[in-house]
């Protein structure tokens, strides 16, 4: 599995910048970034290396993070590929909480990052239905602690 970091971002002006500053003086490259809004807050959802030490990071800098962990899944490019991995979940009553994709240079698919109940559940299916699921390894270097 892939570890994301989710940020709570107060809706200032400046406040992503700092959080991406923080991570850059700290010398963490991020692979994907989205960032979701309402009118007082946002959440930004990170993946990058060694997220263990991005959060301690983040932290001492003062945001509210927290390490969850997601499924990160290649996707056939062709029309209905997502359509196709999002009914084999739905099939196996696996909710998708919200999703997001990056792509890596030189893959020729689009990753899929998914957010779900049940993790290892999610990863078994896309397996045995001939998917490849991305391990950690291949996006980043796990840290420790």
């Amino acid at each position: 599995m892939i570890e994301q970091l989710s940020v709570f971002l107060e809706n200032e002006r400046g406040r992503l910048a700092g959080m991406c500053r923080v991570l850059g003086d700290a010398g963490h490259d991020m692979r994907a970034l989205v960032v979701a809004d309402t009118t007082e807050y946002g959440v930004a959802r990170v993946i990058c290396d060694r997220p263990r030490e991005a959060r301690r990071a983040l932290e001492a800098a003062g945001f509210a993070v927290s390490l969850t962990s997601v499924v990160a899944v290649e996707v056939p490019d062709r029309p209905g590929g997502l359509a196709a991995v999002l009914e084999l979940l739905d099939h196996a009553d696996v909710n998708v909480e919200y999703l997001y994709c990056f792509l890596r240079p030189g893959a020729g698919a689009a990753v899929d990052i998914l957010r779900v109940g049940d993790v290892e559940k999610a990863a078994t299916l896309l397996q045995e239905a001939g998917l490849s699921v991305v391990p950690a390894r291949s996006v980043y270097a796990p840290d420790e602690g």
